[in-house]
């Protein structure tokens, strides 16, 4: 009897193909920055799925989850996951003792529910006309996508697959978050500079009248031990900390400070949120960046895949981005080299002067951000002092 293999092969060749998935877009991770890109990418009618590894987005929360001003006002947040607006800021030295009180005549920083958060982002995602698939790894079996976005995260596997740029100045950072029984004070965020707790970085206390948030972080190779007992210390030298009305939680993870990656684009994908270094390199605070991002991205993103341009992809540039903050990469590096508690006393005379608290205001309450890009129709978002390019893209100057 005579054997006829190619026929088979041939159909199993058919089944495997007719089988296969095709998207316009894969977004890689269900955060803030992944769900953001995918929901606008998908109202623009783009067929795009996402996947994250996690079964809940409530699991594995990294993110303090402060809000700053700008966010505020310009980003629909979920109101009812806010906590009470913050405007004053404490600066203690390593001794603790006569710390700088900023304060601020505008609503400056919220905290936010991240697991109420995420699930409005996710909700809103999916009426836009994204899939959300949660529990699924990537590379993803099955699936074709004409472009790959990298939201997933400071150790990009999109990014290693790509050949983009991959984050390699990373502190780390854990924090624990219990509620509180509001006293009437006013709420305040606590930070303080010690080489000894947070070498590169800082501890803090963020007490809002409904949760603490008691954490620090800082360089990996120059922490004195783990840092849950780091920050159990902290707490010990801090006191008067508020009584936790219920469970804590304990949260941490790395994150980026080495500033916007350089190759953050290819023909084939890019990368949004803590997988882009999209993270202010001096406060560390990464979602003002991270929503940002995914606006200038999905609006790269649609142009391209609806152009097949490639020149389009040259206004995702992370040069052009590290540019706008040079100064604070620099202020960076001068956190990170300071080892001496006496070294960061001594540096509290000058901030305590008139011209160092106007700086510390500037750097904790200012305007400055990552480009925007048009959310509604209209001049409203190009006239003011920026300049448009092919995408809609308006950056300010």
């Amino acid at each position: 009897m005579k054997v006829l293999c190619a026929r088979p092969r041939e159909g199993l060749r058919a089944a495997t193909v007719a089988v296969m998935e095709k998207v316009d877009v894969l977004v890689v991770g269900a955060g803030l920055a992944g769900l953001h890109t995918a929901r606008l990418l998908a109202a623009r009618g783009f067929d795009v799925l996402v996947v994250d590894r996690r079964r809940t987005l409530g699991a594995g929360i990294r993110t303090t989850g402060i809000f700053v001003r700008r966010t505020l006002e310009d980003f629909a947040l979920p109101a009812g996951q806010l906590g009470p607006a913050i405007r004053r800021v404490l600066l203690y030295p390593p001794s603790l003792r006569a710390p700088v009180e900023l304060v601020s005549g505008r609503d400056e920083f919220r905290v936010a529910d991240m697991a109420g958060v995420y699930a409005h982002a996710l909700a809103a995602a999916r009426i836009a006309g994204a899939r959300v698939r949660l529990g699924v790894s990537y590379p993803v079996d099955g699936v074709v996508a004409r472009f790959t976005i990298g939201a997933d995260g400071v150790r990009s596997t999109v990014a290693r697959r790509l050949g983009l740029d991959v984050n390699r100045q990373v502190i780390v950072g854990v924090e624990e978050v219990f509620p509180v029984a509001g006293g009437g004070a006013e709420p305040t965020f606590h930070c303080v500079l010690d080489p000894r707790l947070a070498p590169g970085y800082l501890a803090w206390v963020v007490d809002d009248g409904r949760h603490a948030h008691v954490g620090l972080a800082g360089r990996p190779d120059r922490l004195a031990g783990p840092l849950p007992e780091l920050v159990r210390t902290f707490g010990r030298r801090f006191g008067a900390l508020p009584a936790a009305t219920g469970p804590v939680r304990r949260r941490g993870g790395p994150i980026p400070v080495g500033g916007v990656l350089r190759r953050l684009v290819c023909p084939q994908g890019l990368l949004v949120g803590d997988a882009a270094g999209a993270v202010s390199p001096l406060t560390a605070g990464g979602l003002d960046p991270c929503l940002r991002m995914a606006e200038l991205a999905a609006a790269v993103t649609g142009d391209y895949l609806r152009t097949g341009d490639v020149s389009v992809l040259r206004h995702y540039d992370g040069a052009a981005l590290r540019a706008r903050f040079r100064v604070r990469l620099l202020m960076r590096h001068a956190l990170s080299a300071v080892r001496s508690p006496a070294l960061t006393e001594a540096a509290f005379t000058a901030l305590r002067t008139p011209p160092g608290r106007a700086a510390a205001a500037r750097v904790l309450f200012g305007d400055g951000s990552f480009p925007d890009t048009p959310r509604r129709p209209g001049p409203a978002h190009g006239d003011a002092g920026g300049s448009r390019g092919p995408t809609g893209i308006v950056v300010r100057s």
